[in-house]
C-alpha cells in the first residue's frame, strides 16, 4: 500500500490550512456563496438536502486499519455515528457541520487521507478492482498504475477546471470488476506477445443522463507512455469539450459527436506533439511504485490448508457453507482467500457503516489481513489476505457485527445511491426500495437458486447507483411531484458491458417489490438450467417480461 512521503503530507497540510481560511472567510460573510462554491467542491464538500456532505477519497479502494479507526472517530465526533461507502470506493459523511469541516480534513491528513478532487470538474478518485493484487485471473497488478495516475492528476494545473468531472478506472484482470467501459477513461493492464506490459485504452464511457459504453481507442499503449497518452486525451477534451451546456460537457458526448476514429486521430496527433517534450515513465519509477505494493509476509501453505476444519464447520453450520459460497473468493497465493464483508443486511441502507463497525473492521484487518482492507464499488468491504484456516474463526466474528450476510453477487446485494433521503438532486428515495426488495427475497435458498443478479438503484438520472448497467436497474423519476420508479433490464457492468433497456411506464413505490418478484418469476419460468438472468433476457428479449409485469399491474 502506498505510504505518503513528506511532499504528499506537506501538500495535504497546506490544503487544510488554505481551506480553513476560506471557510472562516465565508462564515464571516467575506466570501459570497458563488465564490465559496468552487473552493468547497475542490475539498469534497457538497450541500445536500438536509446538511453538507463530505466525500473522502479512498484511492483505488485501499485503506488501512489506522485510517479505518480515524474514520470511526470522525463519524462519532463530527457526524451522526456512521458513514457511507460510495460506488466510487469513497467514504461519505452526510452530516458534518460546515465550521468543523476544516477540523475533519486536518484529522484525515494525520492518517494520509483527504477529500481533494473528490468533487468538482477535475480528475476524480481513480478506482480499481477490489481484488487487485490477489485475483487468480489477474495478468498485472493495476494498483501501481493507479497510484501513478493519482500522483500525476493531483493538483494538475491544466486539468483543475475541465468542462466536466472526469473519472478513470483501471483493471489488470481478464474479468472486468472495475467497470472500465463506463468511465471517461478505462484502462486494462495487459501484456503483448513479447511479454511487455501496456494498456488497452477505452474512452468515452459514462452513465448519467446520456449513458454510453466506452470505445477502444488504443489496443496496446506501452506502459512508459501512460501519462503522456492520458495527457493527450485530456488536452483534446479540454480544448473541444462543451463548456456551454453541462449536460453535453462530458467526454462521452465529444467522442460520440466526433466519432471514435476522428477522436482517436486528434488524440494521436496531440500525443505525437507531446512525446518529444514529455518525460516517459522509466522502468526505475515504475519499479519504485510497484514496490509500494509488494506482497505481505505470506506463509507457505498448501492449497488445501485448513480444508478439514472448513469441511467440519460446513457440515455443522449451513450458514457458514452459504457464506463460503457467496462471500469468499479464490486467491493467487495457495492457502489464502479474499473475503467480502457484506454491508447489505436487510434494514440497513446499502453501503452504510457505523463508527463501531469501522473500528471492528480495523481490528479484523489487523488480525486476519495484514492491517489492510478495501472498499468496493458494489458498496462492500473486502479483507483480501485471509488464511483459509482462519475463515471459520473470521465468520464467527463477523456474525454479531452484521457483516456475515451471505448475499454477495445476489439480488439483495443491492447497489444503491443515498437517493431522496439525502441528495438534493434526487427525484425519489432509493433506500426504502432497496429494503422492500431485500425483504421480498429473504429466503436464501430461493435467492441462491436464482443465481447472480445485479440490482442497481438510482434516485435520479445522475446514475450514482449505476442503474443503467444493472441486470435489473431502477431509476427514481418525478411524475407531477410524486415519486415513481422506472425499470430497466439487461444492463451489465462486466466484461460484456451493456446498457439496460426501459421496461415501460414507471411504477409507484408500493408496487416495486411486486414488480421485481414478477420479473424474477418470469426469469425462472424461461431460463435454461442454470442460465443467468442477463443471458435469459438476451435470449428471449423484453417482450415476455413486459407482458407479465404489466398484465399483473392491470
Amino acid at each position: 500500500m502506498y505510504v505518503y512521503d513528506k511532499h504528499d503530507i506537506n501538500i495535504l497540510n497546506q490544503r487544510v490550512a488554505q481551506f480553513r481560511g476560506q471557510t472562516e472567510r465565508f462564515l464571516k460573510g467575506e466570501l459570497k456563496e458563488e465564490e465559496f462554491l468552487p473552493l468547497r467542491l475542490q475539498n469534497g464538500l457538497y450541500v445536500q438536502r438536509l446538511a453538507p456532505m463530505l466525500r473522502v477519497n479512498v484511492p483505488y479502494g485501499m485503506i488501512n486499519s489506522a485510517q479505518l479507526r480515524k474514520l470511526a472517530h470522525i463519524a462519532r465526533h463530527y457526524d451522526k455515528g456512521y458513514c457511507h461507502v460510495s460506488t466510487r470506493q469513497n467514504i461519505q459523511f452526510n452530516w458534518p457541520e460546515l465550521a468543523e469541516v476544516p477540523d475533519i480534513l486536518a484529522e484525515l491528513a494525520e492518517v494520509q487521507m483527504h477529500a481533494t478532487q473528490s468533487s468538482g470538474n477535475c480528475i476524480r478518485n481513480t478506482t480499481s478492482d477490489q481484488y487487485a493484487g490477489v485475483a487468480a485471473d489477474e495478468v498485472v497488478d493495476p494498483r501501481p498504475y493507479c497510484e501513478i495516475i493519482r500522483q500525476w492528476s493531483s493538483f494538475h494545473p491544466e486539468f483543475a477546471f475541465l468542462p466536466r468531472k472526469f473519472k478513470i478506472a483501471v483493471t489488470g484482470a481478464t474479468s472486468d470488476r472495475a467497470a472500465i467501459k463506463v468511465h471517461d477513461i478505462g484502462l486494462r493492464v495487459v501484456k503483448n506477445n513479447a511479454g511487455e506490459v501496456g494498456f488497452e485504452v477505452f474512452v468515452g464511457g459514462g452513465l448519467g443522463r446520456t449513458p454510453v459504453v466506452g470505445q477502444l481507442v488504443r489496443e496496446f499503449l506501452p506502459q512508459q507512455d501512460l501519462l503522456s497518452y492520458l495527457e493527450a486525451i485530456l488536452r483534446v477534451y479540454n480544448l473541444l469539450g462543451n463548456r456551454q451546456n453541462k449536460y453535453k460537457a462530458r467526454i462521452k458526448i465529444l467522442v460520440k459527436a466526433l466519432g471514435v476514429e476522428e477522436f482517436r486521430s486528434k488524440v494521436e496527433a496531440e500525443w505525437e506533439a507531446l512525446k518529444g517534450s514529455y518525460q516517459p515513465l522509466t522502468e526505475a519509477e515504475i519499479d519504485r511504485t510497484i514496490n509500494f505494493f509488494s506482497a505481505p509476509a505470506y506463509e507457505t501453505l498448501a492449497a488445501d490448508d485448513g480444508q478439514a476444519t472448513l469441511d467440519e464447520a460446513s457440515a455443522e453450520h449451513k450458514a457458514f457453507t452459504r457464506w463460503l459460497e457467496r462471500n469468499v473468493q479464490g486467491h493467487k497465493v495457495p492457502g489464502y482467500s479474499a473475503v467480502t464483508l457484506s454491508l447489505k443486511p436487510t434494514g440497513v441502507a446499502p453501503g452504510d457503516i457505523t463508527d463501531s463497525q469501522l473500528e471492528a473492521i480495523a481490528d479484523l484487518a489487523d488480525q486476519f489481513s495484514f492491517g489492510e482492507a478495501r472498499t468496493t464499488h458494489e458498496q462492500n468491504i473486502v479483507l483480501a489476505e485471509v488464511r483459509r484456516r482462519d475463515l471459520f474463526a473470521l465468520w464467527q466474528t463477523l456474525k454479531p457485527l452484521g457483516f456475515a450476510t451471505p448475499n454477495i453477487g445476489t439480488l439483495t446485494d443491492v447497489i444503491c445511491c443515498p437517493g431522496g433521503d439525502y441528495c438534493s438532486l434526487a427525484n425519489a428515495k432509493s433506500i426504502p426500495i432497496a429494503e422492500d426488495i431485500q425483504r421480498q427475497f429473504e429466503d436464501l435458498d430461493y435467492l441462491y437458486d436464482l443465481g447472480p443478479i445485479d440490482l442497481n438503484i438510482s434516485g435520479c438520472m445522475n446514475a450514482c447507483g449505476h442503474h443503467h448497467v444493472g441486470n435489473i436497474g431502477i431509476l427514481g423519476v418525478d411524475k407531477k411531484g410524486a415519486e415513481f420508479y422506472q425499470v430497466q433490464l439487461g444492463g451489465d457492468a462486466g466484461e460484456n458491458t451493456r446498457l439496460g433497456s426501459v421496461l415501460g411506464p414507471a411504477f409507484s413505490q408500493g408496487e416495486m417489490a411486486g414488480v421485481i418478484n414478477t420479473l424474477v418469476e418470469t426469469y425462472v419460468d424461461l431460463r435454461n438450467d442454470a442460465e443467468p438472468f442477463v443471458d435469459t433476457f438476451y435470449r428471449v428479449g423484453m417482450a415476455p417480461f413486459k407482458e407479465r409485469v404489466y398484465a399483473k399491474a392491470d
